[in-house]
C-alpha cells in the first residue's frame, strides 16, 4: 500500500533537490532566543520572528502552566461545541483592547485566520484585490474565498485605483501585509485606505510582522499611519512570543466569523493554556515599552552596520533581506555563516520569487549589541555581495 504516492513523492523530492529547493527540519535543542543549539552546535540566531524576545519569557510559561494545571492540555472540541472557555473570551477582550477595536476573534494560527477572514467576507460574486507580494496565507485565503482575485503590483496604490475602477463585483475587498515578511518594507496603507474609501471597498491588513514592533502602543503599521482598516489580523506567535492569532474588527464581523469562518468553526479550539500565555504576552508588551525601544535600537544598529558594508538597508522593520540570487548561492553563504557561528536560514522559492533567493536577518530586542556586531563582522569577513 502507498507505493504509488511514495513514487510520486520521490519524483517531486528529486526535482526539488535538483533545483536546490529541497528542505529539511532541524530541531532546536534549546529554548528560543538570540542563541540556540542546533545539531549540537551553539549558534547566534537571526532567523526567529521572536521580535520582543518573549518566546522563552518565564512569565508566559508560568501563565500557561497555571492554566494547564486548571484546564488540562486539550480543549476537547471546537469553541461552538464544548471547547470554549473564559480564557478564550478574556484573550479576545485583551486583543481588542490592544488593537483599539470593538472586538477580536481568535484563530489557531495566523494562516488559519487569513483563510477564515477572506473566505467569510467574500464569495463567488465578489472581487478580492491582493498585493503581488502578499504572504501565502493571504494568497490561499483569496483562492478559498472563490471570489475573483485581482493581483495588483506590489505596494502600488495608483495601479490598485485603476483596477478597482474597472472591476465589477458585488463586494470588493483589498488585502495586504502591513510589513512584508521577506523584504521588511511597508504597505502604503494611507493611500490604500483612500483608494478603498473612494471605491467603496473594504480593507484587510495583516499586521503579523508589525504587531509589537511598530506604533506607540505596538498596534502595528495601521497605528503609525492613523489608518483604521475594516479588519486587522494580528498574530500571537511572533513579537508576542506565544501562539495563535486574532482578527481585530467590529462586533458584527467577529460574530460572522464565529458563524462562518471554517478554520474556526471546524477546528478544535486553542487550549486554555495557550490563551493564558497570549494574555500574559499582551500584558507584558503593554507594560514594558522598553522592549520595543530595545528592539528599535538593535534595528538601527543593524541597518547602520549593513550600510557600512555596502548592503542596502533601512531601519523600517526588524527584517533585513540580503538578496543573493540563486538558491545555491543562498545555501552557500548560509553554510559559511553557520560555520562561523551565525544561524541565518536561506530563503528560496516559492517563498520568494525566482532569482531572489536570500538570507533573511531578523533582529530581536533580546540581541545584545555585541551579538549584532558579531554578525556584521562575520558578513564583513565573508565579503558577502548582494545581487544587483
Amino acid at each position: 500500500m502507498g507505493t504509488t504516492a511514495a513514487q510520486w513523492a520521490r519524483e517531486e523530492l528529486d526535482a526539488l533537490a535538483r533545483q536546490g529547493l529541497r528542505r529539511a527540519l532541524e530541531p532546536l535543542r534549546s529554548a528560543q532566543g538570540p542563541e540556540v543549539v542546533v545539531g549540537g552546535q551553539r549558534l547566534l540566531s537571526f532567523s526567529s520572528n521572536d521580535y520582543l524576545g518573549l518566546a522563552a519569557d518565564p512569565r508566559l510559561a508560568q501563565a500557561a502552566a497555571r492554566a494547564l494545571a486548571a484546564r488540562g492540555t486539550g480543549a476537547g472540541a471546537s469553541r461552538l461545541m464544548v471547547g470554549d472557555t473564559e480564557a478564550h473570551h478574556t484573550l479576545e477582550r485583551e486583543a481588542a483592547a490592544l488593537m483599539g477595536t470593538e472586538a477580536a476573534r481568535l484563530f489557531n494560527s495566523g494562516y488559519a485566520a487569513n483563510l477564515g477572514i477572506l473566505a467569510t467576507l467574500c464569495g463567488p460574486e465578489d472581487v478580492v484585490f491582493s498585493d503581488a507580494l502578499n504572504h501565502a496565507s493571504l494568497v490561499d485565503g483569496c483562492r478559498l474565498s472563490r471570489a475573483r482575485v485581482v493581483v495588483y503590483p506590489h505596494a502600488d496604490a495608483a495601479a490598485l485605483d485603476g483596477l478597482l475602477a474597472a472591476a465589477g463585483g458585488r463586494r470588493r475587498l483589498v488585502c495586504t501585509d502591513a510589513v512584508f515578511s521577506m523584504d521588511g518594507d511597508h504597505a502604503p496603507l494611507q493611500e490604500l485606505a483612500e483608494v478603498c474609501r473612494r471605491h467603496g471597498a473594504a480593507l484587510m491588513v495583516d499586521e503579523a510582522h508589525a504587531l509589537g514592533v511598530l506604533g506607540p502602543n505596538g498596534r502595528g503599521l495601521s497605528e503609525v499611519l492613523g489608518v483604521e482598516p475594516d479588519v486587522r489580523m494580528g498574530t500571537l506567535g511572533k513579537a508576542l512570543g506565544a501562539f495563535g492569532a486574532f482578527a481585530a474588527c467590529s462586533a458584527e464581523v467577529a460574530e460572522l466569523l464565529m458563524n462562518r469562518a471554517r478554520p474556526l468553526v471546524f477546528s478544535t479550539a486553542l487550549p486554555a493554556a495557550l490563551c493564558a500565555a497570549g494574555e500574559e504576552a499582551i500584558a507584558v508588551m503593554r507594560a514594558e515599552p522598553a522592549l520595543r525601544e530595545a528592539l528599535w535600537r538593535n534595528i538601527r544598529r543593524m541597518a547602520d552596520g549593513l550600510r557600512a558594508l555596502g548592503v542596502p538597508a533601512e531601519a523600517r522593520s526588524a527584517i533585513f533581506p540580503l538578496v543573493l540570487g540563486e538558491p545555491e548561492r543562498a545555501l552557500e553563504v548560509a553554510a559559511q555563516l553557520r560555520a562561523r557561528g551565525v544561524l541565518v536560514k536561506p530563503i528560496r522559492p516559492p517563498t520568494v520569487p525566482r532569482g531572489t533567493s536570500r538570507l533573511r536577518f531578523a533582529v530581536s530586542a533580546a540581541h545584545s549589541e555585541a551579538q549584532i556586531d558579531r554578525a556584521l563582522e562575520v558578513l564583513a569577513a565573508l565579503e558577502v555581495r548582494v545581487a544587483a
